[in-house]
């Protein structure tokens, strides 16, 4: 039943990648002035501490191999939190519009007449390696950056994969680890086992893990840090740049 006491909206909201602090102002704004906040399992829950008391906050993570029962259920959720309270936030990790399905939820939701605002997050793509010292682009080293996800729906690899690796640009795959043996196999016969790689669990995060290699070598990196996800791949020459800021480092606490 519709409650025509309140004005159902919705507002689309990127958590960011991890650090609660990588939230926009805007992001903020948006929890204070919540009725509902339906958050994911990658957005950081401490930020519901920027939501009123009297806020209603429900989880709505998603498992493995439930997605699209469950996505449809969010979407019912979305419509139905906004005509019986109001404001709804869908709190998701990183940047809604950057694999997060932010786009189906945003028709469905102006399907049954809800007002839709956007405001972006700080995807995981741009941020994690960043935060690692790893330049998505640099000067002489990569013109160009793809950022391609691991899992579609038909459990293959995406097409545009393949034609990334054929690339020289920075490659960021993001939901690539159950895919981890394909992509290394497709990666290594267009651009050669000696290729640098890099694996980033829980980027941004307290409990972050970095593995970095070549192509030849990640697999057993991987298995000796127990890397798992939540984790970005990036593959290109840029991953070397984080070895060097880490000895740049040194050198300067030597110098001290």
């Amino acid at each position: 039943m519709i409650n025509y006491a309140v004005n159902p909206r919705l507002t689309m909201v990127g958590a960011g990648p991890g650090d609660e602090e990588l939230i926009t102002l805007k992001g903020v704004r948006a929890l204070e002035a919540a009725d509902v906040v339906l958050y994911d399992a990658l957005a950081n829950p401490t930020l519901l501490r920027y939501c009123q008391p009297e806020a209603l906050k429900i989880f709505v993570g998603k498992r493995a191999g439930l997605h699209q029962v469950q996505q449809r259920s969010i979407n019912q959720l979305i419509v139905r939190y906004a005509y019986s309270h109001g404001h709804v936030v869908r709190l998701k990790g990183g940047d809604p519009f950057v694999f997060g399905r932010g786009q189906e939820e945003k028709e469905y939701a102006i399907k049954h007449g809800l007002e839709v605002t956007m405001v972006p997050g700080i995807s995981s793509a741009l941020a994690v390696p960043a935060t690692n010292n790893i330049p998505l682009t640099s000067r002489g080293v990569s013109e160009s950056f793809w950022v391609v996800t691991g899992t579609t729906r038909s459990g293959t690899l995406s097409s545009d994969m393949a034609l990334a690796a054929q690339s020289s640009a920075t490659v960021v795959i993001l939901m690539g680890m159950r895919q981890l043996s394909s992509i290394i196999k497709l990666f290594s016969q267009h651009r050669g086992g000696d290729e640098s790689i890099a694996i980033i669990q829980n980027g941004t995060c307290s409990n972050e893990q970095i593995g970095i290699g070549n192509l030849q070598s990640i697999q057993q990196t991987v298995r000796e840090q127990k890397l798992q996800s939540p984790a970005i791949i990036v593959i290109g020459a840029v991953v070397a740049k984080h070895w060097e800021s880490v000895q740049q480092k040194v050198a300067g606490l030597a110098l001290v």
